[in-house]
């Protein structure tokens, strides 16, 4: 298997557990996620939406896109990490529980009762590193091995 078919299936099977990993965070663990956590789902639905094509075909300029967006997710996990310890000021930004097809009451009563989920907070750590700092890490290893794949020449067989 060349490296144009190896990179984009070793990003697509990352940014596939990462995802996963991130959801039953959210459903099974109770964690809700952050305007920032959204961002780094974004970036890996965009390794997911380029690495896939990117294997099927052999393209090496799809394969350079799944690992560019690798990179993206690394890039936001390091400043939701940073902003988690401090390091700079995050966003303002949160997010709420949806609010098609409630009463005016409802709506007013889920708003009150809303979590506030705090980019600046860590929910969850793993030897002293949050989420988002495992999602750096992953990613940008995840990234540069894709990279490596990419450029080496046909494998053996």
């Amino acid at each position: 298997m060349t490296g144009a078919r190896q990179a984009p299936l070793f990003l697509f099977a990352v940014s596939g557990a990462l995802l996963l990993g991130a959801l039953a965070f959210q459903h099974i663990g109770g964690l809700p996620p952050c305007e920032m956590c959204f961002w780094q789902r974004y970036a890996h639905l965009a390794v997911l939406a380029a690495a896939l094509p990117a294997f099927l075909s052999g393209s090496r300029a799809l394969a350079a896109l799944a690992i560019l967006a690798m990179f993206v997710s690394a890039g936001l996990g390091l400043f939701h990490a940073g902003v988690e310890l401090k390091w700079w000021p995050g966003i303002t930004a949160c997010t709420a529980p949806p609010s098609a097809g409630l009463s005016t009451g409802e709506l007013l009563d889920s708003l009150m009762n809303a979590p506030l989920v705090r980019c600046d907070q860590i929910p969850w750590s793993l030897l002293g590193v949050s989420m988002a700092g495992w999602n750096a890490l992953i990613s940008g290893l995840s990234a540069i091995t894709a990279a490596a794949l990419l450029m080496r020449k046909k494998s053996e067989t």
